[in-house]
């Protein structure tokens, strides 16, 4: 019989606040997260005011324990989530820190971040592809979906399903034109929105990341969300990141925070393995005219400006959107158009720095200055 989300609150609704008469159960409270349910693994937060921290670790303990009473359920994750500070906040103190906790993942050689300032400049689409051009030189490849309240690569990879069991305790990822791809997007439905705060998105990244059976991976691609905040953040003091790419386009908008976006990785001393600049162009397919939509070459002034890499330009291209919404990248289905080159490109390109005779720090120190 397969766990299901009421019967899960069914038995959260026996937990109450406190052991007052008159306590209302943390459901009817609504201080219970949204519930993911993945095979045998149950995961959801409480909220908590930090005040009472104390209070509600017991009540945490007292979740964990109904719901793996639960016929199925052998896993449960409840993290403890507040209002009152964020994990940067907490990161931070009036001395410098250093943070050293650094932990290799299992049968993964490289870490490469994928990562933009803010959204809608076509991060997930280049991570996918470049995934695909790094199969292209012989490199077996995976892809973590960071991007917990949006989810991109199932759609992008054409991905449908739930993952199933693997080695031990570990859950197996959804394979698509050879690549391991693991993402939020295969555990809840596409409509359902992930109202989770920051504590819970980073759990729920750090098992996706530590509890799947990768395999032997020679690059995983963190596909990352757009931003600088704490899942950034926290993957930076983590996980051993080998390096990072930025994706903009031209446009001065996205290029303020393309820039936001080279300063933290520069700032936590992950090496940024340079800058793409996609939707460069747009070839009217009429005519054979070029227009700069968003602007012209101002990734590759941005890069000079920082002093990091430019990695090259992706045009504005129609198959690539119409191979994204049909889940067939443009690499795979169309390898010899001027896109598909690029890709491959920029990905060999990468290959190169990582293998350079300059070798990149694989664990730096991460050093906060207020």
């Amino acid at each position: 019989m397969p766990v299901i989300k009421e019967l899960v609150l069914e038995k959260l609704s026996g937990i109450l606040i406190d052991e007052s008469k008159d306590s209302s159960n943390i459901v009817a409270a609504g201080l219970v997260s949204e519930i993911v349910i993945a095979n045998d693994r149950v995961f959801f937060a409480i909220s908590a005011k930090k005040e009472e921290k104390d209070k509600f670790e017991i009540v945490r303990k007292k979740a964990e324990e109904v719901v793996k009473t639960i016929p199925g359920v052998n896993v449960v994750r409840v993290s403890l989530t507040s209002h009152d500070k964020s994990p940067s906040d907490l990161s931070r103190n009036d001395n410098t820190k250093k943070a050293s906790n650094k932990q290799s993942v299992e049968g993964i050689k490289y870490i490469v971040a994928v990562a933009s300032g803010k959204g809608g400049v076509g991060k997930s689409t280049t991570a996918v592809n470049l995934a695909l051009s790094f199969r292209n030189l012989g490199l077996s490849i995976g892809i973590l979906d960071a991007d917990i309240y949006g989810p991109s690569v199932p759609k992008l990879l054409g991905l449908k399903g739930r993952p199933n069991p693997g080695t031990g305790k570990k859950i197996q990822p959804l394979n698509a034109y050879g690549i391991a791809a693991m993402s939020m997007g295969f555990l809840v439905d596409e409509e359902t929105p992930m109202i989770w705060r920051g504590p819970m998105v980073i759990s729920a990244i750090t098992q996706m990341l530590r509890e799947v059976d990768w395999g032997d991976i020679d690059i995983l691609i963190v596909d990352m969300p757009p931003g600088t905040g704490d899942v950034q953040l926290t993957m930076a003091q983590n996980v051993p990141i080998i390096g990072s790419v930025i994706v903009s386009t031209p446009q001065d908008l996205a290029l303020i925070d393309a820039r936001k976006g080279i300063s933290m990785f520069q700032k936590v001393n992950i090496p940024v393995l340079g800058i793409i600049e996609n939707m460069s162009t747009f070839i009217c397919p009429k005519c054979g005219e070029a227009s700069h939509i968003f602007g012209k070459e101002g990734a590759m002034k941005e890069a000079k400006k920082s002093g990091v890499p430019y990695l090259g330009d992706i045009p504005l291209e129609i198959d690539i959107r119409v191979g994204s919404d049909l889940g067939k990248p443009i690499v795979e289905f169309n390898p010899g158009s001027i896109c598909s080159q690029s890709y491959n490109r920029i990905a060999n390109d990468i290959w190169l720095k990582i293998n350079s005779s300059e070798k990149l720090q694989i664990v730096p120190n991460i050093i906060y200055e207020e």
